[in-house]
C-alpha cells in the first residue's frame, strides 16, 4: 500500500506529507523527513532569499531524497523565490496561497511539481484547470490558519471535483487516519502538528512540553492574532489578544510588522504590495492586514525564542492526543507498520466473511 499516486508523482517512498510550517519547517526537520521517505517541505515565508538558497542548499547537503519548498503565492518576490527554486534544484513547490497560472506554468516547465493548499472545494478546482499536479486539502481540524468544514466532509468533496491527487490534511497523526484518507480517495495525509512533536523539530523543549500536555479542548479557533481564524493553543496570551483594546492591538501590530520587515528583508513598499494582495478578494480592512504582521512574529517567539508566554502556538486538534516525540523516522515507520497492519487485519476479515 506504500505506492500511490502521490509516491509515483514526486518520488518518496511513503504516503505522507510534513508541512511547511513557519520558523518549525527549517532545513533539520526537512532532510529528518525526506531521509524517512516521506516528503518535507520547507517554510520560506520567514527567510530572506539568500537565506532561502542556504536553506535548500543545507537540506540537499543532509539528504539525496526529493523535498519541496512552500511559498507565498502573493509575496511581491514569489517570482524570486520561484527562481531560486528551480536554480537549486527543488523537486516541490507548494504554495498555502492558489498560485496564478503564470506561476504554475514557469514552474511545471522547469519540471518542478506543483502543489497547493487549500480549504474549499471550489479552489482546489481552480487551481486544478490552472494546471496544479496535485492539491493539499485541509480540513478545520488542521492548525494555523483553517476553515469551518471538517476533514471528514471537504476531502471526499475534493477527491470527487478533480481529476489531480489529493492529499488530505487536517486531523492525522497515525495509521489509522492514513488508511482512512486512502479510503476516502486521498493519495496521502499531510501532517503539521505531528511533526512538529517529533526530536528532529528544533521548537524548543518547554514549548514543545505544552503542547504535549494540551488536551484537545485546550486547541482553539480565535481571530484575535490578525483577524482570520486562526487554530492554536489556548494559552493567556490568547486571552489576553482577544480581549485587548483596538487601539493597543494596532499599536502591537506596527511594532510587529517593523520586527518582520527587517527579519524578513522587505521594504515597506514590498509589505504594502503584499499587503494590497492579502485584501485582495477577502473583505479585509486595512486594520486587519496591519494585524496579519502579529502572526510570524508571535510564532517566532514562541517556535524559536521559547517565550510560550509571548507567542502563540499553531496548532491542529490532534496535539489533544498526541503523547510522544519520536524520530521522524521513527513515526514515518510506525504510521506504515500502522497501516500496513490495519489493511492486513481488513483483508483477513474480507477474506473471513466471504468463507
Amino acid at each position: 500500500m506504500t505506492e500511490t499516486a502521490l509516491t509515483r508523482l514526486v518520488g518518496v517512498r511513503h504516503p505522507i506529507v510534513q508541512t511547511g510550517m513557519g520558523w518549525v519547517a527549517g532545513p533539520r526537520l526537512v532532510s529528518a523527513t525526506a531521509n524517512a521517505g516521506a516528503l518535507g517541505i520547507l517554510a520560506s515565508a520567514t527567510m530572506t532569499p539568500d537565506r532561502l538558497r542556504a536553506a535548500i542548499r543545507e537540506v540537499r547537503s543532509r539528504t539525496d531524497a526529493p523535498f519541496g519548498v512552500n511559498l507565498r503565492a502573493d509575496a511581491s518576490d514569489a517570482g524570486d523565490r520561484v527562481r531560486i527554486m528551480i536554480e537549486e534544484g527543488v523537486r516541490v513547490a507548494s504554495f498555502a496561497l492558489a498560485p496564478s497560472p503564470g506561476l504554475i506554468a514557469e514552474l511545471k516547465e522547469a519540471g518542478v511539481v506543483v502543489i497547493p493548499s487549500v480549504g474549499a472545494r471550489r479552489h482546489a478546482e481552480k487551481v486544478a484547470a490552472w494546471g496544479a499536479d496535485a492539491v493539499i486539502v485541509q480540513g478545520g481540524e488542521g492548525g494555523g490558519h483553517t476553515g469551518e468544514v471538517a476533514t471528514t466532509v471537504l476531502l471526499p468533496q475534493v477527491v470527487d471535483a478533480v481529476r489531480i491527487p489529493v492529499v488530505a490534511a487536517g486531523g492525522f497523526f497515525d495509521g489509522r487516519g492514513l488508511v482512512a484518507a486512502l479510503a476516502y480517495g486521498a493519495a496521502g495525509v499531510a501532517m503539521g502538528t505531528r511533526f512538529l512533536l517529533t526530536s528532529d523539530s528544533t521548537v524548543p523543549d518547554a514549548v514543545k512540553a505544552r503542547y504535549l500536555a494540551a488536551t484537545v479542548k485546550d486547541v482553539t479557533v480565535t481571530t484575535a492574532v490578525d483577524g482570520l481564524p486562526h487554530r492554536m493553543l489556548r494559552t493567556d496570551l490568547v486571552n489576553s489578544l482577544e480581549n485587548c483594546g483596538r487601539t493597543r492591538t494596532l499599536m502591537r501590530a506596527v511594532r510587529h510588522a517593523a520586527g518582520f520587515r527587517r527579519l524578513s528583508g522587505l521594504t515597506w513598499r514590498q509589505m504594502v504590495r503584499d499587503g494590497l494582495a492579502l485584501k485582495h478578494g477577502k473583505e479585509l480592512s486595512w486594520s486587519q492586514v496591519l494585524l496579519a504582521a502579529n502572526t510570524p512574529m508571535l510564532l517566532k517567539s514562541a517556535m524559536v525564542d521559547g517565550r510560550s508566554d509571548l507567542g502563540v502556538m499553531a496548532s491542529g486538534q490532534v496535539a489533544g492526543v498526541i503523547e510522544d516525540l519520536p524520530s521522524c523516522a521513527e513515526l514515518v515507520n510506525r504510521i506504515m507498520a500502522e497501516a500496513a497492519e490495519i489493511v492486513g487485519a481488513l483483508s483477513a476479515g474480507g477474506a473471513s466473511m466471504r468463507a
